[in-house]
């Protein structure tokens, strides 16, 4: 599958899109990215997740970590997971939020989407944040975070398809390891903008992203 590079993407539309396809089923793939222990090990974005109240309408509060060896980068969000489409598609919605200081984002909404085709599984994300830094990370994130951002989640996508797939752990192709010969985890195996629909990334989010709001 071939990357469309993010500078592609419409200007009115800045909110990053990350799909690729993952030949496993989907229950599969819904494990390994809903348990909070399978999910930091594939997702360089986040170093921990830990669950904590769910709440009334089955949406569930977390705390994140994002240890940067130097630094720890720690938020809070929320998610709600659905299963219930006719199609068999499911979603899972995302708020997040920071008050560090030294994070490139701040606050910032997104969503998953699982869509069952007979290839596989069409797995894909879209969301948009705040920009963290003040002036400064403003003037940047058009320019390089956005970018780097949607490499590192793109990169993340392929390490959990070379698990679900070839049941390649993720600790296998990071850091160092992710150099050696054989199986490489690369960004340029996502698509960066959605088939067109006429709607803009975030518009096409799931109806339970708004529910979360």
């Amino acid at each position: 599958m071939a990357s469309v590079s993010p500078r592609s993407r419409s200007r009115g539309d800045r909110a990053l899109y990350v799909e690729i396809l993952i030949v496993a089923p989907l229950d599969e793939v819904w494990r390994l990215t809903q348990d909070p222990a399978s999910h930091v090990r594939w997702d360089a974005r986040f170093s921990d997740i830990v669950p904590q109240r769910t709440r009334a309408d089955g949406a569930q509060d977390f705390r994140y970590e994002l240890d940067l060896v130097v630094h720890t980068i720690r938020g809070t969000g929320v998610s709600y997971a659905t299963k219930e489409s006719p199609s068999g598609e499911r979603t899972s919605a995302l708020l997040f939020d920071t008050d560090d200081a030294l994070s490139p984002l701040g606050t910032g909404r997104g969503y998953w989407r699982y869509v069952p085709t007979e290839k596989g599984v069409r797995f894909l994300t879209g969301y948009d944040y705040a920009p963290g830094w003040g002036w400064l990370g403003r003037v940047l994130d058009p320019l390089v975070t956005r970018r780097f951002v949607w490499w590192l989640t793109a990169r993340s996508f392929d390490r959990l398809r070379l698990w679900a797939e070839l049941g390649i752990p993720p600790e296998e192709t990071s850091g160092w390891r992710s150099l050696r010969r054989g199986y490489r985890p690369r960004a340029r195996n996502c698509l960066s903008r959605p088939r067109r629909t006429g709607r803009t990334i975030m518009e096409d989010a799931p109806v339970s992203l708004e529910e979360i709001a």
